[in-house]
């Protein structure tokens, strides 16, 4: 893979624990991932502050993750511990994707990543940040940094990869929707959203859709997973509930391209 900026979030350099000689860029990602186990196990009282600070709260957490996970309660993170609290990353980015065609892994890489529970954080104040993020992001995070494109090239990256593409042969590596709809509109691969309409069987799945602002401005992205009459079913990252271009978290949703005006990358030439 090109982005390969999610290999430094499953590694910590050493023991992590109250009262020791910390390092803080590790117990950052420690409070990180005990407040996404958190965020994904409601109930299970591990949030705590990303401060960098591995007081009495961090310990506590630390010794509720080490019962829940039947492992050995002493409130001390190892790399053993650590492995266990970023397994959803390593899961959604190192299982190897089953198919052969790029459009089949496109969407494996997908639903892996969206069974991972991708979130994002608030550290220090700033939002679009964490591990999922800097994952995405090639290492970014921080209240500009805009990830549903990163997280699309990560998901085409993974697939490509598996058969020996490189997905930056059909766009280049950016995190943002305007560079991508550009490269797409000189090539030639960009379907505007009243072709779209039109004759909606120039849609597959695996390609790219882009909210149209203007026919020269876009701001959200996401992967189409199934095409249908008037809607496409899509994975998108940095969304909610209501399809926001800024949310927190990796969403399914349901589009409809008849009201709306979803331009489509077409990542026909990566087959």
């Amino acid at each position: 893979m090109h982005k390969d900026s999610y290999l430094k979030e499953l590694f910590i350099d050493g023991k992590q624990k109250r009262g020791g000689n910390n390092n803080k860029i590790d117990v950052l990602k420690i409070q990180s991932w005990l407040t996404l186990y958190d965020i994904n196990n409601p109930g299970s009282g591990m949030t705590t502050g990303i401060d960098g600070d591995f007081g009495a709260a961090t310990e506590q957490s630390v010794k509720r993750f080490q019962k829940a996970e039947s492992l050995p309660i002493d409130g001390i993170v190892d790399s053993d511990v650590f492995e266990k609290l970023s397994k959803p990353l390593k899961t959604a980015f190192e299982t190897p994707l089953i198919g052969f065609e790029i459009r089949e892994l496109i969407l494996n890489a997908a639903n892996l990543h969206l069974h991972a529970n991708p979130y994002e954080l608030t550290i220090d104040g700033n939002s679009n940040s964490g591990p999922w993020v800097r994952s995405y992001m090639d290492g970014h995070e921080g209240e500009d940094w805009f990830w549903c494109m990163g997280f699309v090239q990560t998901i085409v990256d993974q697939a490509a990869s598996m058969i020996a593409k490189n997905f930056e042969s059909i766009m280049p590596l950016t995190y943002s929707c305007d560079t991508v709809a550009m490269t797409g509109i000189r090539n030639g691969n960009l379907l505007r959203f009243e072709e779209v309409q039109d004759d909606p069987t120039k849609v597959s799945p695996g390609d790219i859709f882009l909210v149209q602002k203007s026919p020269s401005d876009w701001t959200h992205t996401g992967i189409i997973i199934s095409v249908g009459d008037e809607t496409f079913e899509t994975i998108e990252g940095n969304t909610n509930n209501d399809g926001s271009h800024n949310g927190n978290r990796v969403c399914k949703r349901i589009r409809n391209f008849m009201n709306s005006k979803l331009d489509v990358f077409s990542i026909e030439a990566l087959v």
